[in-house]
């Protein structure tokens, strides 16, 4: 099982969280983590974001990362978006 837990901020309280859960063994981790964000996005209404370098090395140190206004195209009028690896098969 792999779950993936996604929370948004806004004036530095937590406003919305979701876990996302994936059974699927055809899909690596990566997969995983992306089809886990895609549908992070969906059910918060928000554009992809856009993984820079620091998200990267962070996620792979800690399996837990950020994104705030920079990571996005489209306006994104919270905090940040952070997301984390909470169980992995």
């Amino acid at each position: 099982m792999f779950r993936l837990w996604a929370k948004l901020f806004e004036n530095q309280h937590l406003c919305r969280d979701t876990v996302i859960e994936n059974d699927a063994v055809d899909l690596n981790r990566t997969r995983k983590i992306f089809s886990a964000l895609d549908q992070v996005c969906y059910e918060f209404d928000l554009s992809k974001p856009i993984w820079l370098n620091s998200n990267i090395s962070e996620f792979q140190k800690i399996s837990k990362t950020r994104f705030n206004s920079d990571n996005f195209i489209d306006s994104f009028p919270y905090d940040f978006l952070e997301i984390q690896v909470i169980e992995e098969d």
